[in-house]
């Protein structure tokens, strides 16, 4: 009997079954994990000495809830898009969304951050793993304009509170800031105003998408997403924890009579003054709502509330510090800017429509 005739030696394949059961337990211990953050924080408030109404009980509440959501959410989307990029190399991803799409591509972020309900802290996640896959920069500012500013909470809220049409212009023009912002900032061109390391895991994944190897393996493609988990997380996580803490505090310690003697003394100061009052604050849309009520109710004028509300959830300082490790202080100044501008055209324009 030849050689040839008697059955290959050679071990099968191997075939990494542990990996898809493994992502599988990781994403239902995330999920369940998930639902629970919201009573596990009202639960520690509860056994410290504090009162749970109290400024103290509020800012508390917010960071022991903001926390662990921020930092699931990075840890998720960053493997998700870890992951992603085994599969859609930096160039190809650039070459899909760049040049004559490149306002296609603005609108389809807006469009996906109308439908994320994220805070803003809670969008600077997902657009880090835009950002680090090589999605163009102005496409990512589009999501994390309108991923904040603009969900389906604060538009129900808005509807009962001041009537569909406010709602429907708020939405309208919501968009057209995120889309025109991050139009701007991509024609600008000023990918390289990103931090350092961001460009180096972006040049990685250009070079890799160029090398013409083999595809990776599934398990491959999840190591990746696990490395990207590693590099991204170890960098930013400190920064986010500071920025939510200083969210809290802001938060449980709102200077609201100060801020209706402002917003209700109908001047042209007071929509600029409302936008730089809100910027130090940090809310998501549907919690700075019950904030808007109390000042309209005490007459400030809807735009500059508006302005107000704009400021707080898309230009919030917490946001900001979180930014800072992914964006050099000239880009974060370009951001404020081109948003700030659109932000106080809406004021205005509500104030002279309405």
């Amino acid at each position: 009997m030849s050689a040839g005739t008697f059955p290959s030696r050679h071990p099968a394949p191997r075939r990494d079954w542990h990996w898809p059961l493994g992502l599988l337990g990781a994403g239902t211990l995330w999920w369940l994990v998930y639902r629970q953050l919201q009573p596990l924080a009202e639960t520690l408030v509860g056994l410290l000495p504090v009162e749970r109404h109290s400024r103290t009980g509020e800012a508390l509440a917010f960071f022991f809830y903001d926390v662990p959501k921020v930092m699931m959410l990075l840890v998720l989307i960053v493997f998700a898009m870890g992951v992603l990029r085994s599969y859609f190399s930096a160039e190809k991803t650039r070459a899909l969304l760049s040049g004559r799409r490149e306002g296609a591509g603005n609108v389809l972020a807006a469009g996906l951050g109308v439908m994320t309900p994220f805070c803003s802290c809670s969008a600077v996640p997902l657009f880090i793993g835009f950002v680090s896959a090589g999605v163009p920069l102005g496409v990512t500012f589009s999501f994390l304009i309108a991923a904040p500013m603009v969900n389906e909470v604060a538009l129900v809220l808005l509807f009962g509170l001041v009537g569909w049409q406010v709602a429907a212009a708020y939405l309208g023009f919501g968009l057209a800031i995120a889309i025109a912002a991050g139009f701007v900032i991509g024609k600008l061109r000023l990918e390289g105003w990103l931090q350092d390391w961001v460009r180096d895991i972006q040049s990685g994944a250009a070079a890799a998408g160029l090398a013409g190897d083999a595809p990776p393996a599934f398990a491959e493609r999840c190591r990746r997403g696990l490395e990207a988990v590693r590099e991204i997380f170890g960098r930013v996580w400190i920064w986010i924890l500071l920025g939510i803490a200083l969210g809290a505090a802001i938060h449980g310690y709102v200077p609201e009579d100060m801020m209706v003697r402002i917003m209700g003394a109908g001047t042209w100061w007071s929509v600029p003054a409302a936008v730089l009052m809100g910027i130090p604050m940090y809310t998501n849309a549907a919690g700075v709502i019950p904030i808007v009520e109390a000042l309209l109710s005490k007459g400030a004028a809807l735009g500059t509330v508006l302005a107000f509300m704009m400021s707080v959830i898309a230009l919030s300082l917490p946001e900001m510090v979180i930014l800072r490790q992914v964006l050099t202080l000239r880009l974060i100044a370009v951001f404020i800017l081109v948003v700030g501008s659109g932000i106080l055209a809406v004021g205005y324009l509500f104030n002279f429509l309405f």
